[in-house]
């Protein structure tokens, strides 16, 4: 099957249209017509090579919401016409400890990214800049009514990829929680963690989206432009959900935490960061990383958001705009997510 899409025909380059062909759909595999794409800092990432030589060219788009309009002969799971979506991986193992375990996204034998990885058949995976998509029906998630499908398509990468440490560190009454950053998924962290009941305050380089990150469900708001702010702060916060793709100050951020606090490395620098080690053994404090989260944990993540009400915020553009929406997103001139709207290819 031919379907149009948009690609990176090599590293830097603009993206531009394109015709790929996915693969016949097998007896567990399920097509899906594509409604919408997010568009994920990690595209950029991959796009620009900052995380070493790729396969172009390359399709992006692992933030995928669309309708099922064909299923294997063995598919249970998914039926013509539901609303579903794909994250950020296709395929794994199956069979290893952590596969078995639920986290397939730590597969011992390597998961399938959904697009510039090898997959089963040895072909390159292609993203969700395109018309139609063919996946594993074990990897393919229910989008439950309720939920917007443009504001759905964020939440199968930025959505999980806050959820899970959220709930892996105890997010929830009681428990206060800093957000580093307002951005794409620093604002998906910061609807989860008071959805969860935390006490949430967001660290951010300036107020300029102060007004923003108190109606999406901030306590307090702080700006970490001002040195202030990291002695007003010193030893509060249970947890801090570092967001950015940049170079921070981790000894400074550690040094809000409680003891036994936790900071938790999301966003995905292509520079290494460095840390002090007294930062961390002064008050016995913990500096981890979390990337997604499985399938069945990412299954539960968009439960809980129909249950809350909650989607990305989004900004809908056509295909022919994605060259654009990366420089803004470079700029931080979204709020807070481009979606793709696929009918434009």
């Amino acid at each position: 099957m031919r379907v149009n899409a948009y690609a990176a025909p090599a590293a830097g380059q603009p993206l531009a249209p394109t015709v790929i062909e996915r693969r016949a759909v097998g007896p567990d595999d399920v097509l899906i017509q594509i409604e919408f794409a997010g568009i994920c800092h990690s595209d950029i990432h991959t796009v620009n090579g900052d995380w070493g030589p790729q396969p172009f060219p390359v399709v992006p788009g692992h933030e995928i919401v669309g309708v099922v309009t064909e299923v294997g002969s063995d598919v249970t799971r998914h039926r013509v016409g539901d609303r579903v979506g794909v994250g950020c991986m296709v395929s794994s193992c199956g069979e290893c400890a952590n596969c078995r375990r639920g986290d397939e996204q730590y597969c011992e034998n390597g998961m399938v990214g959904t697009y510039a990885a090898t997959d089963r058949d040895g072909t390159t995976t292609q993203g969700g800049y395109s018309t139609h998509v063919v996946v594993d029906a074990s990897y393919v998630l229910s989008v439950p009514e309720g939920i917007d499908p443009a504001a759905a398509a964020p939440l199968l990468c930025a959505g999980i990829t806050t959820y899970a440490p959220l709930r892996r560190w105890g997010a929830g009454p009681g428990r206060k929680v800093a957000i580093v950053g307002l951005g794409g998924l620093g604002h998906m962290a910061v609807k989860i963690a008071h959805a969860l009941g935390a006490e949430v305050t967001v660290l951010s380089q300036s107020l300029k989206k102060q007004e923003d990150g108190l109606r999406l469900g901030a306590d307090e708001y702080h700006a970490t432009s001002d040195p202030s702010t990291f002695e007003q702060l010193a030893g509060r916060f249970d947890l801090i959900i570092n967001t950015v793709s940049a170079r921070i100050d981790l000894d400074a951020y550690l040094g809000l935490l409680a003891v036994d606090g936790t900071l938790v490395n999301v966003g995905a620098p292509a520079e290494p960061l460095s840390v002090n080690v007294f930062s961390l053994i002064g008050a016995r404090r913990s500096f981890a990383g979390s990337m997604i989260g499985g399938i069945a944990l990412t299954q539960e993540m968009l439960d809980f958001c129909a249950e809350h009400g909650i989607g990305a915020e989004v900004e809908v553009i056509a295909a022919d705009q994605v060259n654009e929406a990366y420089e803004r997103v470079l700029a931080s001139d979204v709020r807070y997510r481009f979606v793709i709207d696929t009918a434009t290819l």
